[in-house]
């Protein structure tokens, strides 16, 4: 038996061996010696030309490179924004001739008698066609221009003309560096701090839309997250269209063909060897060349359609390569709106983006996509690369119309770089929607190189195309039914036919992992109709509803919300019949929960929302359970294709949530959100002035984003966290234990500080994180704003804090406007304070902790560095035995995840002991109490500043702002119930289908191949000539595996069945039956037993 398994397993490794010299195992590339820079995957032991080289790889197999711990150097690319001096785009709200719109502005401005100004020239295939847009150039009297520009009835608004540039930079990295490294500190390489250059505070991602093959806005080609456990590692495969079993389309004959799909990006070479079926190139740039010099742009045509090496999902479909990028990495809007108004004028079916940005209120962009999609075109856009962090969403990717992507590797896991939900539009009222859409692979995937050969990148705008790809053969599939085609019926298909992930929540994978063979399922037999994104409400199940199911609901807490999707595939245009109706389940406890419904009465283009609030009834107070219901919907779109009736599509969304009696006050903490504003649209400031490479407040300062991890830390120690959208007026302070403020940027009405007083006095206790503010270090971060075409001042710091010590003065508190950083410790307890500032002003009878820092401030305004003693950052106070306890602290960076180097998640901790339980830390109360020295005077507005244009609470007056009247609270109208005595299913997920769908069996593919596996072609020949055979060939270098394959398992059966003959042929022995010898055991003690 040694002999005969030894022989097998000889024989088991001879396969094996055979499979990972030629079949997917990772592979070696050499790269030919030349010039420009060099990227070497540690990975995957690959070297490839970066920039402009010419790719000429030679293979070598290897099985043993996968995992070399390798030293690699990957593409950094920072991003800095501008606008052209004097040129502004005119919108209008209509397309017109160049005649007319030349007309209408010179009506408009000979008005003002204003004559210096001309038309910027625009050599580019769309100058043929009416234009809804000019570009000018105004050299004297701006503003009056411009208002007179806007009050022409013809236009619809006038923006700067913006400019973005790109500049990739190589930097070496190990295996083991951090993969999304945040940024850098301002001064690690140079004496002169960063902010004493102004042109570094230039918005690196702002106020524009970046490619997305990189990390965020700082990482290029990055690869994914590492577990540091041991595992089986999976092959990196050498075709993504195999991974996703686009063979089997393909062998029914569909590739693409007869779909036209743009690919918006740095552009492609005429004669690259992998693409036959180029329709159009088109330059949208200042360069006179069609030619991709960067190599990004190829990378992603080859995705989406490269018919050799490397191949695509769609390699018959009609490519049109939109340049809208310089080999300077540079870019207008105005390229973009007119390559956008070109992409409609030629009937376009599917664009890919690979760009993104966070201003979600780019007003021109965005509204050109919109009319994208209203014209049917599928537009398909990264998410974007600034993970793992959350509410780092990108624009247009975040859209309810555009299918947004994030990236997976081959572990299914998703990847590190991909950005993470909510959607920030929403905010502070409302919640964010569900995004991603879906999730694809994105990480360490095999595209065209510049001229030739492949290459492997990773980041969303990998993970883009593939999808891209996908939906362009999906789109060819049912060619015969291209009525139902639209970008809600395709994104449905999508979402509907996706695996899920079953580590990884709703806002990192959205509806879980492109399945190209379902969705084709779903597609082929689809029928017009309504959905819903998510399509249920299951506040039970973790983690997939992350974050809903970290906390039950109960009587008497803010509502919980969630913001859901209407995807229309009826129409582009369509509306909710009547109003939406509220189902409590009678048998399910339906009773115990209410619920308030908001909608879009009007769907357009394609979507629309119903945002659901649910909170638990009075009659729920004491109860403990799991109460369900429904909420039904109607939506009608106008008939189609000859119908005689309105379209309609009936919803049914379920709703299931835990319910729990009500948690005593200390226990419930309440969340400031409606005093913390972001970008877009004005310039808060990052809190940690050392981030130079991302100086913008955007992630929206939410529990659920970048305080993710402080709220995940809050539940675990048994508080329960609930979020204010609304004013502090708006609020029962007899229901919370702790208010906390954390990082405000917002003012606040005189209502609220005189409210807040009455209720510290009754009991309630706050917390303040506040951050650094100072005029002089505001005047050193500005950057070019593109809004205003001036310096842009941030008009607060970190934090707002003139306002901050206005709410804090009935207690006699406040804070400085020094900046400081260094080391926070406290007993055996460390943190790092990290651009924070200091108390100068508390009651003499309260704690104060003190530590040694350095003065930022200084170093930020001088260059130098100095050190200062006996720093007051941490205070604690009660006023008297029956009031609430409030807490100061100077820096917010230690609980923020956005740039966060320690947490402080433990002082967090002890200060909330001290305010729900009056447990006073020893670490606390054991520091020496001193007085705190004088001060010159409390910290200022910065004079002039724009803080009115964004504030809820400010409004301008006379050159003065001044507070708004105060807002009236919101109030939900609760839906009358309309309850069902029916069961409710037990899986809400396994339970929700597309409606009209009967899902096709596939056909066997595979008895119709002449060849289950591709066969070899010489490179250079078509691949895709022999169509008739039904065979799908491919370029995979894979020619001896079928015979090696089949000569290996005939060796193996063999040796099988020659074994089971010689056992046969052996004679048999007879042996005495085994229950012989237990009757005479049994007999020795026994006795005689029966026989058998």
């Amino acid at each position: 038996m040694r002999t005969k398994a030894s022989t097998i397993s000889l024989l088991v490794a001879i396969f094996m061996a055979c499979l990972c010299e030629n079949m997917v195992l990772p592979s070696t590339w050499k790269v030919q010696e030349g010039t420009g820079n060099e990227i070497t995957d540690a990975k995957l032991g690959r070297t490839m030309k970066g920039d402009d080289s010419e790719h000429k790889v030679q293979h070598t197999s290897s099985c043993y490179n996968a995992t070399a711990p390798l030293s690699m150097r990957r593409v950094r690319m920072d991003f800095s924004t501008e606008v052209v001096q004097n040129e502004y785009i005119v919108v209008f709200k209509d397309r017109y001739t160049t005649h007319a719109r030349l007309n209408f502005i010179s009506a408009a401005l000979n008005a003002s008698h204003v004559v210096s100004w001309s038309a910027v020239p625009r050599d580019n295939p769309a100058s043929d066609y009416p234009s809804d847009f000019e570009v000018l150039k105004i050299t004297e009297c701006e503003t009056e221009s411009i208002t007179a520009l806007n009050g022409h009835p013809a236009i619809r608004q006038v923006t700067p003309q913006r400019r973005v540039t790109r500049t990739l930079k190589h930097v070496l990295e190990t295996e083991e560096t951090k993969e999304n490294n945040d940024g850098e500190p301002c001064n690690e390489d140079d004496d002169t701090p960063c902010w004493a250059h102004p042109e570094n505070w230039k918005s690196p991602r702002a106020m524009r839309r970046t490619s997305l093959s990189v990390g965020g806005a700082a990482n290029f080609w990055q690869a994914t997250g590492r577990h540091t456990s041991r595992r089986l590692l999976r092959a990196v495969p050498r075709q993504i269209t195999s991974v996703l079993q686009a063979d089997i389309l393909w062998d029914m004959g569909y590739t693409g063909a007869g779909v036209k799909t743009a690919v918006f990006d740095t552009g492609l070479n005429e004669k690259h060897p992998h693409f036959k079926k180029i329709k159009e190139r088109t330059n949208w740039t200042n360069e006179k060349t069609l030619n991709d010099g960067l190599g990004h742009g190829t990378f992603v045509a080859g995705v989406i359609s490269s018919q050799a090496d490397c191949l695509g999902f769609a390699p018959d479909a009609d490519v049109y390569i939109f340049r809208v990028f310089t080999n300077n990495q540079v870019s207008y809007t105005s390229w973009f709106l007119d390559a956008f108004n070109y992409a409609i004028l030629k009937k376009i079916n599917v664009l890919n983006l690979s760009i993104g940005g966070p201003d979600f209120m780019d007003h021109p962009f965005v509204d050109k996509v919109w009319e994208l999609t209203a014209n049917k075109v599928i537009m398909v856009s990264a998410i974007g690369n600034d993970g793992p962090l959350y509410g780092t969403l990108n624009n247009p990717a975040d859209q309810m119309d555009v299918i947004g992507v994030g990236g997976i590797n081959f572990e299914d896991s998703i990847a590190k770089f991909s950005s993470r939900g909510m959607t920030t539009w929403e905010l502070p009222g409302g919640y964010g929607r569900l995004k991603p859409d879906i999730v694809t692979y994105g990480s360490a995937v095999r595209g065209s190189g510049l001229k030739s050969g492949c290459r492997t990148l990773s980041g969303t705008s990998v993970a883009s195309p593939v999808v891209a790809g996908a939906v362009t053969l999906l789109a060819s599939a049912v060619l015969d039914r291209q009525w139902v085609l639209n970008p809600a019926s395709m994104k449905q298909a999508l979402m509907a036919s996706a695996r899920r992930l079953p580590t990884a929540n709703m806002f990192e994978q959205g509806h879980g992992k492109l399945d190209l063979v379902k969705a084709y399922q779903i597609l082929s037999s689809y029928k017009p109709q309504a959905s819903l994104s998510p399509s249920y409400i299951d506040l039970t199940e973790c983690p997939y509803m992350w974050p809903y199911c970290s906390q039950p609901i109960y009587h008497g807490a803010m509502p919980t919300i969630i913001n859901v999707t209407i995807l229309n595939g009826m129409g582009v245009t369509g509306h909710v019949v009547e109003r939406p109706v509220w189902q409590p389940y009678t048998p399910q406890n339906g009773n115990y929960i209410e619920v308030a419904l908001s909608y879009s009465p009007n769907l357009w283009p394609w979507a629309g929302y119903v945002a659901v609030s649910i909170t638990a009834s009075k009659s729920a107070a004491n109860w403990e359970g799991i109460a369900q219901g429904q909420i039904t919907l109607t939506v009608e779109s106008p008939p189609e294709n000859g119908e005689e009736t309105p379209r309609r599509s009936t919803l049914k969304l379920p709703v299931k949530v835990k319910v729990i009696p009500t948690p005593p006050r200390n226990k419930r903490i309440l969340w400031d959100q409606y005093h913390n504003l972001r970008y877009p649209p004005g310039y808060f400031p990052r809190d940690n002035l050392r981030m130079k490479n991302d100086p913008l407040d955007w992630n929206g300062d939410h529990i659920h984003t970048n305080f993710k991890d402080m709220y995940e830390h809050l539940r675990q120690a048994g508080f329960f966290v609930e979020v204010l959208g609304s004013p502090l007026t708006c609020f029962d302070a007899h229901q919370y234990g702790t208010v906390l403020i954390v990082d405000p940027e917002e003012e606040f009405f005189p209502e609220e500080i005189s409210k807040l007083k009455r209720d510290v006095d009754n009991g309630l206790s706050v917390i303040v994180f506040a951050d650094w503010y100072n005029t002089t270090v505001m005047k050193k971060v500005k950057f070019y704003d593109e809004n205003t075409r001036q310096w842009w001042m941030p008009d607060t710091g970190g934090s707002n804090i003139p306002a901050l010590n206005e709410l804090l003065a009935p207690w006699g508190m406040a804070f400085g406007d020094n900046v400081f950083e260094g080391e926070f410790k406290l007993l055996d307890h460390k943190c790092q304070f990290t651009s924070g500032t200091s108390i100068i002003k508390f009651p003499q009878d309260g704690v104060i902790i003190r530590q040694s820092l350095k003065d930022q401030g200084y170093e930020v305004v001088k260059g130098q560095t100095q050190s200062m003693e006996d720093i007051p950052v941490l205070g604690l106070h009660q006023h008297n035995e029956g009031s609430g306890r409030i807490v100061l602290f100077g820096d917010s960076n230690c609980i923020d995840s956005s740039h966060m180097q320690s947490d402080c998640y433990w002082l967090l901790e002890a200060l909330l002991q001290y305010t729900a339980y009056s447990n006073l830390s020893p670490m606390f109360s054991e520091q020496e109490s001193l007085p705190l020295p004088p001060y010159d005077g409390l910290p200022t507005r910065l004079e002039g500043n724009h803080l009115y244009r964004y504030s809820k609470v400010l409004e301008a007056h006379l050159g003065q702002p001044k507070p708004r009247p105060l807002p009236a609270c919101p109030h939900l109208a609760w839906a009358k119930g309309d309850p069902l005595n029916i069961s409710a299913p037990s899986n809400l997920f396994q339970h929700q289908k597309l409606l009209s769908v009967v899902e096709p069996v596939i056909p066997n593919i595979l008895s119709k191949r002449d060849n289950p596996i591709p066969r070899i072609i010489q490179e250079g020949n078509p691949i895709w000539e022999n169509r008739n055979s039904g065979n799908v060939v491919s370029l995979d270098n894979t020619g001896t595996v079928p015979l090696l394959a089949f000569i290996s398992v005939v060796l193996v059966l063999g040796f099988f069945a020659y074994q089971l003959q010689k056992n046969r042929n052996r004679p048999a022995r007879r042996k005495r039956p085994r229950f012989r010898k237990s009757n005479k055991l049994l007999e020795r003690f026994q006795g005689k037993v029966p026989a058998v």
